[in-house]
């Protein structure tokens, strides 16, 4: 058994280089993602999601809710990082680095706090998945993706060269038990098709 960590499809903000909101819905463009990886992850054994109630995670889930016939259980702690009142804002607007170390945005998470609620929802991640008859899908945001392969997983050599950047709907996949080995990281193989064959 395995756990399956899971980014939500595109937003206009994704792609318009926005800082979301919570209520920032998949595009039409991430609508098609999330049902590329239910079609993927149809047959794959799942039989519990976890999902951070932001809209793009919940609608993502739903996708797989849909494929797999499995009830999307919604978890708080799985949302992205909170930037606060950088919110609505874009990017270029910046002129110094949202995501250094040292900065806490106005009303929004330290990194501390960010990666202290990170650890305690993979607590949950954790404990769900030993308790669950087949694989685990978790699905949440690019931030979460990072904070537990960066911090809390084993990432054997070979996949290293995949840690830059967290695909839309990407799919890692992680051993159910501590260290958490990753087997397969930041894939979306079931994007390659739509990419290949351009606009229609």
């Amino acid at each position: 058994m395995a756990i399956h960590l899971i980014r939500h499809g595109e937003t206009a903000f994704n792609a318009g280089r926005v800082v979301q909101h919570p209520d920032t819905p998949l595009s039409e463009n991430g609508l098609d993602q999330a049902a590329r990886l239910a079609e993927r992850l149809a047959d794959a054994g799942i039989t519990r999601i976890l999902a951070s109630d932001y809209a793009r995670a919940a609608m993502t889930a739903a996708a797989l809710e849909q494929s797999t016939g499995v009830i999307v259980e919604s978890e708080p702690l799985l949302r992205e990082r909170n930037l606060g009142d950088l919110r609505g804002r874009p990017y270029s607007e910046f002129d110094f680095d949202p995501f250094a170390s040292d900065y806490e945005p106005p009303n929004g998470e330290s990194w501390d706090v960010f990666h202290a609620r990170v650890d305690a929802a993979w607590m949950r991640v954790a404990a769900t998945a030993l308790e669950t008859g087949g694989h685990l899908a978790v699905v949440t945001h690019g931030l979460v993706c990072a904070s537990v392969v960066g911090r809390l997983a084993e990432v054997p050599e070979e996949h290293a060269m995949r840690l830059a950047g967290w695909v839309n709907t990407s799919v890692t996949v992680l051993d159910e038990e501590a260290p958490w080995t990753v087997r397969l990281l930041n894939c979306a193989e079931h994007l390659d098709e739509a990419r290949a064959k351009g606009p229609a």
